[in-house]
Order: structure tokens, then sequence, then C-alpha cells
């Protein structure tokens, strides 16, 4: 795993400089599927939490739509796709979010493969909720919507073949056979992945793997 304590750093900062008037903070984690959002979103919840500034994490991907639905809609080999998704939950729940009021929302299961609802509760406590997953600074419909909402945005930039060997582990964590893995991450999260970087809005904050950090334009 990577020291990810510079990006923590220059994130926590920007955060905690952002603080003070009471509102609710919406932070975008946002980057390709293997980018490594979910670590760090982890990660900057435990530093923020630990200085006493009251963090939740809310996960873009409890907003995948059943693997039943996506069969009826011959969608099932692209999971993970945008048109996957409750786009229009999504960007409502992000919207009730910015109250600074008690939110319920649901959470990815990874190992079951399904968005299981009412899963987490965000407390009316919560100064901070960083909200991650791929397709937060998307220029597509609907999800350029999302962006108006965000206090700060970030964006996670990871090499293509970096990604296309994270994804393959990924599955093979899984229980897949390398075969398997290989053949999903080829024909489904990196297609996914090429969408994300090729349709990037503008962030706030770019993050490399180096542990740069950079404001974006």
């Amino acid at each position: 795993m990577p020291d990810l304590t510079p990006q923590v750093n220059v994130l926590a900062d920007r955060i905690h400089a952002m603080r003070g008037d009471g509102r609710r903070l919406l932070v975008a984690l946002a980057g390709a599927p293997g980018s490594g959002k979910s670590t760090l979103a982890g990660e900057l919840a435990r530093r923020l939490n630990a200085q006493k500034c009251a963090t939740r994490v809310v996960q873009m991907d409890g907003f995948h739509l059943d693997n039943a639905v996506l069969t009826d809609r011959g969608l099932l080999g692209r999971k993970g796709a945008p048109e996957t998704f409750d786009s229009a939950g999504f960007l409502h729940l992000v919207q009730r979010l910015r109250e600074r009021t008690e939110v319920i929302a649901p959470a990815f299961d990874r190992a079951r493969d399904l968005a299981v609802a009412g899963a987490q509760v965000i407390p009316a406590e919560a100064e901070v909720v960083l909200v991650e997953g791929n397709y937060l600074l998307f220029d597509a419909p609907p999800w350029f919507n999302l962006a108006p909402n965000w206090s700060l945005s970030v964006r996670l930039e990871v090499p293509l073949q970096d990604l296309r060997a994270r994804l393959i582990q990924r599955w093979l964590k899984l229980g897949h056979t390398r075969v398997a893995a290989t053949r999903r991450a080829e024909a489904n999260d990196i297609p996914n992945a090429e969408a994300v970087v090729a349709r990037a809005l503008s962030a706030d904050i770019v993050l490399t793997p180096d542990g740069q950090a950079a404001d974006g334009p």
C-alpha cells in the first residue's frame, strides 16, 4: 500500500482552512476505477475524525443498479459504466447532503456485488462528507450536475498501465483466475477508466501516485 501521508496532509489542511461557518463541506474524491479513491477516503476520514472534525464517507457505488435490473437491460457485462447507476438518485442524495441534517444512504457490498439500501447514517453533526466515486467530475449528463455541489473537488490521476494492474489484482482477490480477472478488467473496467479520463471536468486539486498535489486549472 502506497504512503498516503502527503496526500492526506494536503487535503486535511485544505479542509480545515474551509471550516468555520457551520455549513457542511462536501468533498468529492473522483477518479478512474482502481485509482485508490476508497483507500484515500478512509485514511482522510480517520485523520479528520482524529482531529475532532466529524467526517463520514459516502460511496457512489451504493447507487449501482441491481444485477437483475442490469440483466433485464442487457447491461450486466458493463456494470460500473455510467449507465449502470441510478444517477438521478445519486444526484438527489448529494443535494440532500448539502443540508446539515441526518441523511440515510445506501452502501455497496463488493463481496456480494450488490447495493444495500439504508446501510449508513450520515448524522447531522457530520461537518465533512467525503464522497468518492468514478463519475463525480464526469462531463456527461446528468453527471455534470454534480459539480456545483462540491465544496472541494479532488481528482486522483493514475497512469492507465498502473490502473490495469490494480484492476486485475482486484478481481484476483475476489477469487477469479488470472485469465478471468484479466478478461473482466480489459472488457469493462479499463474502458470505464478511459471514459473517466477522457471526459474529466476540472478539479480544485489533482493528486498523483507519487504524492504530489497541484491546484487544478
